[in-house]
């Protein structure tokens, strides 16, 4: 799923666009019959910003478009002459380029659901003290793995950088909310945000655990593990020999 820093790099894509009246199309039937591209069609197309994870597309006259990308979505943005295959969720054309927007099955015209989630990971600078607090104030039996993924409570991080951030900061994604320090949950969130803002300025870094299931962790060479975690049984990947925490060792 496009985490926090895939949203802000389409945002910074989509600036191209900011400040132009807009053609607005959707090929997608499913798309279409929402009438979404009729009440944007012919709009100035005045901000655009990313929330967690989502876009955000502000227009005249008071109008938010807000688009999810699920899991597999996608925005780019095209010379306005390139050819637009199949049967995109909607193109938006002005100037001379056009953003295409695929497989992001979330598009409605409001942005009402943003205004639930937690602080931006990817603010500058980020709102670490206030993110402890909203941990704080979780369910203290709850586990660190899944909690990061709650968007209430953190937005803009996902499965990747949940698994990096606790790789770096030496904590179990099994850890109960109630045992880690705010010193600790600081060092966790504080690892996410750097580790996305390097992503997001082109600074990639090396995946320590993530997907890295059956190799020998960098940092100390015991065996990185992998299972489900949360309701939603996403995957967490940790090293059970330096990543301390209630599980830590399990299988």
């Amino acid at each position: 799923m496009p985490e926090g820093d895939s949203l802000h790099r389409a945002a910074r894509r989509l600036q191209a666009l900011v400040g132009k009246r807009v053609d607005v199309e959707a090929p997608n039937p499913r798309a279409r019959s929402t009438g979404i591209a009729e009440r944007l069609d012919g709009r100035l197309l005045e901000a655009v910003e990313a929330s967690g994870k989502n876009l955000l597309l502000r227009f005249e006259g008071g109008y938010v478009l807000r688009s999810h990308l699920r899991m597999s979505g996608s925005w780019r943005v095209l010379p306005l002459a390139a050819d637009v295959p199949g049967h995109p969720w909607l193109v938006l054309r002005g100037g001379a380029q056009q953003a295409v927007l695929r497989g992001g099955s979330v598009l409605e015209l409001t942005d009402r659901a943003t205004r639930r989630l937690g602080p931006d990971i990817l603010d500058d600078p980020p709102a670490l003290e206030a993110m402890v607090a909203n941990l704080r104030a979780s369910d203290r039996r709850r586990e660190l793995g899944g909690v990061l993924l709650d968007q209430r409570l953190v937005s803009g991080i996902g499965n990747v950088w949940r698994a990096e951030a606790l790789w770096h900061a030496g904590l179990s994604p099994w850890l109960r909310l109630g045992s880690p320090t705010d010193e600790d949950l600081l060092a966790a969130l504080g690892e996410a945000a750097r580790l996305m803002r390097g992503s997001l300025d082109g600074r990639r870094p090396e995946r320590m655990v993530y997907r890295r299931a059956g190799r020998p962790c960098a940092r100390c060479s015991a065996t990185i593990l992998s299972r489900g975690q949360g309701e939603d049984n996403r995957i967490a990947y940790w090293c059970p020999g330096c990543q301390r925490g209630e599980g830590a060792h399990e299988a």
